[in-house]
């Protein structure tokens, strides 16, 4: 058991990242198993309670992969994925909307709430804020980002509340965009202004040897990612989150990190002690 003293000396270590942090926004992309298992889901929405009431200015932005596709198998449609990317017909894109902007998000300001928070959700079509155009034709309606408009953002984090985003997107005509939620991320927290964008994923990090938790690789510095990526360390479904995350540092967020969801309050870790737990990306 963790006596009062320990308790105590724990918030002073805290101390200095909560002054470094406080008044500054915070971009969280969240996914992967922290957003489906629910013991997980309870303990980030805990943490970003207690960060935004310590003032930092968090902004939530999620995805929902699992959750759309099994909407879709409910419906009769088959999911199909072109390069790691879903593609999107128009009643598809209107089940992602549906989802992602409709139960998911509703369901995350509702979690927020009920521990403290207080929440408005937003969707990419909000005010605009996340203009698209069609990526490529093969995809249909995934979108490729044009233009970010950070003000629905800025004016619900004026107002106190935890801006909680899902990434669909719009054209001048009104059609419906699925974005991806790392490229969304890296895009929004830029816009922001951000202090720093943390990456929730199902791995600990980049690691040298991708069988082995303890090769994690603590800090990156955005020109060392070519050559890691020549090299093996970083490859598959991490090369375009990493790429996403030195797109927002080239955007000029600050610090960027791609931490483990999974374990229990990864975002405290990383962003209130000494050590952290995942990749830092620098300059």
């Amino acid at each position: 058991m963790t006596s009062n003293a320990q308790r105590a000396e724990i918030l002073v270590q805290a101390l200095p990242y909560i002054q470094q942090y406080n008044g500054q926004i915070v971009v969280i992309k969240y996914g992967g198993n922290a957003m489906i298992d629910e013991g997980l889901k309870h303990a980030v929405m805990r943490d970003i309670v207690l960060l935004s009431l310590v003032g930092i200015k968090v902004v939530l932005l999620h995805g929902g992969g699992p959750e759309i596709t099994e909407m879709l198998r409910r419906v009769g449609k088959e999911s199909r994925f072109v390069g790691g990317l879903r593609v999107t017909d128009r009643e598809t894109a209107d089940i992602v909307q549906m989802v992602l902007s409709g139960r998911i998000n509703k369901g995350l300001v509702n979690l927020l709430q009920s521990i403290g928070g207080r929440a408005i959700g937003l969707c990419g079509m909000d005010g605009g804020m996340i203009q698209a155009r069609p990526m490529r034709e093969d995809l249909g309606y995934v979108g490729e980002i044009v233009r970010v408009d950070a003000r629905p953002i800025l004016d619900v984090l004026e107002k106190g509340y935890i801006p909680v985003v899902s990434t669909v997107g719009c054209d001048m005509a009104g059609n419906t965009y699925n974005i991806n939620a790392d490229t969304a991320a890296a895009c929004i927290a830029g816009e922001l202004g951000a202090s720093s964008l943390v990456t929730m994923t199902d791995v600990p990090g980049v690691l040298r040897d991708r069988d082995d938790p303890a090769t994690l690789i603590r800090r990156i510095c955005p020109s060392d990612v070519p050559s890691l990526i020549d090299a093996g360390v970083i490859a598959g479904g991490m090369i375009p989150k990493v790429q996403c995350c030195t797109e927002a540092i080239r955007r000029g967020v600050k610090k960027v990190f791609i931490i483990d969801g999974r374990v229990p309050h990864a975002l405290l870790i990383e962003l209130l002690t000494d050590e952290g737990l995942g990749t830092m990306f620098e300059e």
